[in-house]
């Protein structure tokens, strides 16, 4: 059974990193325009270039179970200043600080869910143990 809630749970938490990618990715003038709004003027293009790669790259060997603790350290380094930036809801006027309290909160939720599976691997499903127990035939 642990087995099996580790599966879920791995995939889960990749889809919020696969979506935003995606969601960059097909919004990419807005996004770039909300950049410009949290003060990230700085070659935006490549920035956010980046980001698609980290989420894409990062959620694809959080999903599949291989390589995480790279998968990790790549999502941990695009979450992390993201959401101080994005929800830094001691800047806020006080009707969007609730939410805004909330959002970084959840965040900081994700960033848990990343340190556990950092911590105690990717279980029995897994492409890492696929490899680890799959035998070539000698020639």
């Amino acid at each position: 059974m642990k087995d099996i809630i580790d599966l879920i749970g791995r995939v889960l938490l990749s889809f919020i990193f696969l979506y935003e990618a995606y969601d960059s990715l097909f919004y990419f003038k807005e996004t770039k325009a909300k950049m410009t709004l949290y003060g990230l003027s700085w070659q935006q293009d490549l920035l956010l270039v980046g980001a698609i790669i980290l989420l894409t790259l990062g959620g694809t060997l959080l999903l599949i179970g291989y390589r995480t603790p790279l998968a990790m350290f790549m999502l941990l380094c695009y979450w992390i200043p993201v959401t101080f930036i994005v929800h830094s809801f001691w800047n806020d006027p006080e009707p969007a600080r609730r939410m805004q309290s909330i959002l970084f909160m959840k965040n900081f939720a994700i960033v848990g869910g990343l340190l556990m599976v950092w911590a105690n691997g990717t279980g029995k499903y897994s492409i890492k143990r696929l490899f680890a127990t799959t035998h070539v035939p000698g020639t």
